[in-house]
């Protein structure tokens, strides 16, 4: 008997959804690493992506996902400290957005912002996340919201998830004809 959408997903949709930015995060993050001896505004673009995408996936969860937590959870200190720390994040977006020249200071704080999403990420996924995934049917309903929202505000910001993935791929494929020779170059159509 073939496994159903639902039984082969491991997380309920809402939690998928955040885990699924946590994760394009972290890319975005190696990829401005990778970037940094790089003279030109090729990590400028990379960290205004960075902060575009924070901005968004802040916005989501503190639309839908931490009030849904708040009526949910026993215990909501951890959401205290969530929105605490989305606040010192959007600090740092406001002093990284408006990009004039890189340079030491610039790069410390995307360097920061990094640490402080990796914590953020790492106390979502492994305290609150666990605490509610067996709330499975209300977080698929909560995920649905969660999507709409985000494409949404992603369309109010001028982002789009292709032109991102596309962005990262041809990074991927750059890198890999440094580290392996030409076998992973990109077709051209």
């Amino acid at each position: 008997m073939a496994k159903s959408p639902r039984a082969s997903r491991a997380l309920p949709l809402a939690l998928e959804v955040l885990s699924s930015d946590h994760r394009k995060l972290e890319r975005l993050f190696d990829q401005f690493e990778e970037l940094k001896e790089a003279e030109d505004a090729s990590r400028i673009a990379v960290a205004q992506r960075i902060c575009a995408e924070l901005t968004v996936h802040a916005q989501v969860e503190e639309d839908l996902f931490y009030p849904w937590l708040r009526e949910n959870m026993d215990e909501t200190e951890m959401v205290a400290e969530a929105e605490v720390e989305h606040a010192s994040l959007k600090q740092l977006i406001a002093e990284i957005e408006p990009a004039g020249e890189p340079g030491e200071s610039y790069d410390a704080r995307v360097k920061v912002l990094s640490e402080y999403v990796k914590h953020h990420v790492k106390e979502e996924e492994n305290e609150i996340f666990k605490e509610v995934a067996d709330e499975q049917e209300e977080l698929d309903e909560l995920g649905q919201e969660m999507a709409a929202r985000k494409a949404e505000l992603m369309a109010e910001t001028g982002l789009s998830e292709e032109e991102e993935e596309g962005e990262l791929a041809a990074q991927g494929a750059t890198r890999g004809r440094k580290g392996r020779g030409d076998s992973q170059r990109p077709s051209r159509s």
